[in-house]
């Protein structure tokens, strides 16, 4: 109870942030290509934040209905997912965050009931990247609107590296999931 209070209120504390940054982001009168592009990371670490937190606390994930997760056109998925080169983004992300073989069995423990919990937590971790992605979009289309355009376009860069690459990825486990109990079904059936 203790944990879900604390995210909660870190969740709740990030909405405020973000709130008050792009509420005052007009007054702003940065020159450098740095600082334009650590105000992109920040609000997007804040916005994304906001629903991590929550994910963390709650099933946001069943917000969505379950069809949704489904992956209906594997063969888009797998070429959208070898075009942007998303395996190199998950290498990534297994060579730095994702490195500790504790922490990665907390989403996959190599048991048979392990692929159901690999299932839910990828609809988590996607329902926690899919509406900042949408928000942070809005955000530079705002950013675009103040003509702040270096702005809009960092902004944009590090959602779609931070928010899109992980929901291409997420949905390509269940893709993978998907197509194996497929087959089990299949073989089951004959």
């Amino acid at each position: 109870m203790a944990k879900k209070i604390i995210l909660s209120l870190a969740s709740v504390f990030l909405f405020w942030q973000s709130v008050s940054l792009l509420s005052k982001i007009h007054e702003f009168d940065v020159e450098s290509l740095i600082a334009l592009f650590i105000i992109a990371w920040i609000v997007n670490l804040f916005i994304t934040g906001v629903f991590a937190f929550a994910g963390f606390a709650f099933p946001t994930q069943r917000i969505l209905p379950d069809s949704y997760y489904q992956i209906h056109k594997p063969s888009k998925l797998t070429t959208t997912f070898e075009v942007l080169k998303v395996d190199l983004f998950r290498k990534f992300l297994l060579a730095t965050f994702w490195r500790n073989k504790a922490q990665r069995k907390k989403y996959f423990n190599g048991k048979k009931d392990g692929i159901s919990i690999l299932v839910e937590q990828s609809m988590k971790s996607e329902f926690g990247h899919l509406l900042p992605f949408i928000i942070i979009n809005l955000v530079s289309a705002y950013f675009i609107a103040i003509n702040f355009f270096e702005l809009a376009l960092f902004t944009l860069l590090l959602n779609i590296i931070g928010n899109l690459y992980p929901i291409i990825l997420q949905r390509h486990h269940r893709m993978r999931i998907q197509l194996i109990s497929e087959r089990q079904q299949a073989r089951k059936d004959k």
